[in-house]
């Protein structure tokens, strides 16, 4: 009986081990300490990699996805990893194809599900201007993928000082972007990211993605004045004469109606910090939710607009952005959040045919700004925006709330009827608001002098609609 018993125990134990191993095993850590060994675990299932701290060049591929993550339930510690990315590598023709049906070349491509990569930074160096604008450092196109505390660092567009002013692709632009989510990307998280714009380009978007969260995260980019634009005496504004691309308003920037740059303009020399694109390839994007992050210097600030599927922004801070802080649209939900007016707009609700639409916006310090008297735009119907600010002093005087207005951000249609419906206002700031032409049924509650439009100011409005 005893010696049955202690077989008994044996064969538990026995089991118990082997059970415990398993499980130990499927989580233990596989360390590697070379890229060439990390790419073997790339395609691999299952697995759980760290790869060494430590500098690593990334000067050759086969593909125009340098470094593709096909593998499923598998986490990636690149933790004290950086991945020097040679800008050469966006010009290579003889690169192989994807056959996925689209060019874009990126350094790391994650197609797999379930998928977590923590801790990596990478940057690229040399200023090798790409074959095309569509250039990325991250392309994430799979479901349930985690991308955690990566710091993204970029370089390499072309012409690199000048913004948006040639145009934002084709012809003599190449962009170099941070991090896209795009179709078929569901679920994807964007954890405690930083996205360092050092090019022409987006830091986050996304393109047909659903259900993408994106939180604790960081972007910045560079502004330039004009004026130090229009000192140069050599490089490519220099050999264009100092005229841009097309007259009038480009993306937040005042030129002449000829192209020539104006003085005492401002521009941001990247695109947006975290941007929808209503869709990709007919699959639209869906219930995007950004959650405590920041942008600052950037065209746009937080750009979910363009989705129709209504968003949620809550707990951002924008600063210093030069087309808007905040681009809302169909259905968005901002709460706790915050802009300044410095350079643009601090937010936008540009689209005639956007509704429902709810905003908490608290106002920074928006003194010693550039090129802008726009607080806020509100066009569309049945919003609800409260506008308040921790002190009067920071809006200047000059400042206005604007709505049905075609001044600012966001008016593509130039046959729109613009307007401004049901819209309830609480402005807490002494900021005066203005209703031009189309705002009907306004339920205004304002602290600052509410008025309609003067004839001269409608003139000036109707203008606007055709300097897009």
């Amino acid at each position: 009986m005893i010696k049955q018993f202690v077989t008994l125990v044996l064969l538990l134990s026995v089991t118990f081990t082997v059970h415990t191993q398993t499980n130990i095993g499927e989580k233990q850590a596989i360390e590697v300490h070379t890229l060439k060994d990390f790419k073997t675990y790339v395609s691999q299932d299952n697995v759980h990699v760290k790869l060494s701290p430590g500098n690593y060049q990334i000067d050759d591929a086969e593909k125009i996805r340098f470094i593709e993550i096909t593998s499923n339930n598998s986490y990636y510690d690149l933790r004290g990893a950086r991945f020097m990315v040679d800008t050469k590598l966006f010009s290579r023709p003889d690169l192989i194809k994807s056959d996925d049906g689209n060019s874009m070349y990126c350094a790391i491509e994650i197609s797999g599900n379930h998928v977590t990569l923590e801790g990596l930074y990478i940057e690229t160096y040399g200023d090798t201007p790409g074959l095309q604008s569509k250039n990325k450092m991250f392309n994430i196109v799979g479901e349930h993928v985690t991308l955690k505390d990566v710091e993204v660092r970029t370089s390499g567009s072309n012409p690199w000082g000048y913004g948006y002013l040639y145009g934002l692709g084709g012809g003599d632009v190449r962009k170099m972007n941070g991090i896209r989510v795009g179709y078929p990307a569901k679920n994807v998280k964007l954890l405690g990211c930083q996205v360092h714009m050092r090019a022409m380009g987006h830091a986050i978007f996304l393109q047909g993605a659903e259900n993408t969260l994106i939180e604790n995260c960081q972007v910045d980019g560079l502004l330039r004045t004009t004026d130090a634009m229009l000192a140069e005496t050599s490089g490519y504004g220099f050999d264009k004469k100092f005229y841009a691309a097309k007259g009038n308003y480009i993306e937040g920037t005042i030129v002449a109606a000829d192209g020539k740059i104006l003085p005492g303009e401002i521009i941001s020399l990247s695109e947006d910090g975290i941007r929808m694109y209503p869709e990709y390839n007919g699959h639209k994007t869906k219930n995007t939710t950004i959650k405590n992050c920041t942008v600052n210097q950037m065209r746009r600030g937080i750009c979910t607009g363009l989705s129709t599927s209504g968003d949620i922004i809550m707990d951002c801070v924008v600063r210093d952005c030069v087309a808007t802080g905040y681009n809302i649209g169909n259905g968005d939900t901002v709460i706790n959040s915050s802009a300044d007016a410095k350079y643009g707009e601090a937010f936008c609700i540009p689209y005639t045919n956007a509704k429902n639409a709810k905003v908490e916006m608290t106002i920074l310090d928006s003194r010693n700004g550039l090129a802008n008297t726009l607080l806020a735009k509100i066009n569309g119907t049945g919003h609800n925006v409260v506008i308040k600010t921790a002190d009067p002093k920071f809006i200047p005087e000059t400042m206005a709330i604007k709505l049905s207005v075609w001044e600012g951000y966001g008016n593509f249609n130039e046959n729109a009827k613009m307007h401004a419906t049901d819209i309830k206002l609480d402005n807490q700031t002494e900021v005066e608001v203005i209703k031009f032409k189309g705002t009907k049924n306004a339920k205004i509650k304002s602290v600052g002098p509410v008025r309609d439009a003067t004839e001269a100011e409608h003139v000036v409005n109707n203008a606007n609609r055709t300097k897009r």
